[in-house]
């Protein structure tokens, strides 16, 4: 067998449980547009900007927890567990100490939505979700970084089966009380929010259990003396964590800032973005999942210094992703209008216009696919060879210079609308994928001493 065949073989097995993880996840927030797209469309608009100011939040957290990942492949590959659990500790203490600074800003959401422009009745219905979903962040990190740690260790599997567990009982918990069923109260989007915090605790305790009971997993003793503080092995994850942070969050604040400017045109046009950002969300998390499979084996490449490892290990990771690519944009173009239909009430009044308008939004989408793979799968890459620095610079100066101000200019200055927003979304993801893809292949694909 061919070089290449044995790193799409490896890549394949250790990236398709969290290909099947990361679409899961999106699955969950699926569940949640179409159940409570079933209840209302005001309440459909409260969730889809809810959700998406709460995953912004959550971004910044997952930066601290991806950063694990690399640090523990790099240590596993180099024979130091004892390296792997001292990070993996410390990613704990991170994700509680984010979590209790975040609540403030959940509890009082409902006045920052309406600084930035948003309706009175939508702020106060986004508070309300976020009130009840704020508390779970601290499950939901906590759930990252031991993800992390036992994905750098190709534990994935665990992680899929969590994920999907977590899938069953959303949508059950979304039934019973978004409708009130079973004798339940109606809680419409606050059930949604309860059904979300529960899932986050169900995922948590399996990855825990595991973890505790599972040879070549439990020896690490991860949660013995939890409490004893690293400052070196902290001060190693954040700083690592802090850029990957950052990059996510421009790219997550390119589309919340995509969601609020739709907030300004109208409710429906923000229920139409919405579900139009679940539906790429879903694919895109197939990129998502190469995209972990590649810095685990890129971490591990690294950390046996094999620089031929780690660039064939690259190839194959991107001739899977071009694939889906092409996929995705047969897809969007061929059946948008029946994608779209799946999260709307066939007997709401505003269906036939959300469709028309949908199908817009995803034809724009197709135009994207192609970068948005690239800069995430460079990003993957980058994080396995621990270079997140200048790739923070680079998504920065792409989402915040280029995609925010062209997406305003577009929609706005323009006239072009919804369009014009999605438009500038394009603007910004090509950008980032050339300058990060340029970035690996020039770096640390070439040398070690270039990153």
């Amino acid at each position: 067998m061919s070089p290449f065949r044995v790193h799409i073989r490896a890549t394949l097995t250790l990236g398709l449980p969290l290909i099947g993880s990361q679409v899961a996840t999106v699955a969950i927030g699926l569940t949640d547009t179409v159940m409570v797209g079933w209840y209302g469309v005001p309440e459909l608009a409260a969730v889809a900007l809810g959700a998406s100011v709460y995953h912004v939040v959550m971004i910044i957290g997952m930066g601290l927890a991806l950063a694990v990942m690399p640090l523990v492949a790099a240590a596993v590959a180099s024979g130091n567990r004892v390296q792997a659990r001292r990070v993996t500790r410390m990613g704990f203490w991170l994700a509680v100490i984010f979590s209790l600074a975040t609540a403030p800003f959940f509890w009082f959401s409902g006045s920052v939505m309406i600084a930035i422009g948003q309706e009175p009745g939508l702020s106060q219905n986004v508070q309300d979700y976020l009130r009840i979903v704020g508390p779970g962040m601290v499950l939901m990190v906590l759930f990252l970084v031991l993800r992390s740690h036992l994905s750098a260790l190709e534990h994935t599997r665990i992680v899929l089966w969590a994920t999907l567990a977590g899938v069953v009982l959303n949508a059950v918990l979304n039934a019973l009380l978004i409708f009130g069923t079973a004798g339940l109260p109606e809680l419409g989007l606050r059930g949604a929010a309860v059904a979300s915090l529960g899932t986050q605790g169900l995922m948590l305790l399996i990855l825990v259990i595991y973890a505790l009971r599972t040879r070549g997993v439990a020896e690490d003793d991860l949660f013995a003396r939890f409490w004893h503080p690293d400052a070196e092995a902290l001060c190693q994850v954040f700083r690592l964590g802090w850029p990957i942070s950052l990059t996510l969050l421009s790219e997550a604040g390119l589309f919340t800032a995509s969601v609020i400017m739709m907030g300004w045109i109208g409710q429906m046009e923000l229920a139409t973005h919405g579900i139009a950002l679940q539906i790429t969300s879903a694919t895109f998390m197939v990129h998502v999942g190469l995209s972990a499979a590649a810095t685990v084996r890129a971490g591990h490449a690294w950390g046996r210094n094999d620089l031929s490892g780690l660039r064939q290990g690259a190839f194959a990771a991107l001739a899977l992703s071009a694939a889906m690519v092409t996929l995705t944009v047969l897809m969007f173009l061929v059946i948008p209008g029946q994608l779209i239909a799946l999260f709307l009430d066939p007997d709401d009044p505003l269906r036939p216009a959300i469709i028309a308008l949908g199908i817009g939004f995803l034809a724009v989408a197709a135009l994207f696919q192609l970068a948005d793979a690239a800069q995430v799968m460079a990003l993957g890459l980058l994080r396995g060879v621990q270079d997140t620095r200048v790739p923070m610079i680079y998504a920065v100066v792409s989402y915040w210079l280029c995609g925010v101000p062209v997406s305003y200019f577009l929609g706005f200055v323009l006239g072009l609308q919804g369009q014009g927003i999605w438009l500038g979304m394009v603007a910004g993801l090509v950008i980032a994928g050339t300058l990060m893809m340029a970035r690996f292949w020039r770096g640390a694909a070439r040398s070690p001493l270039a990153v």
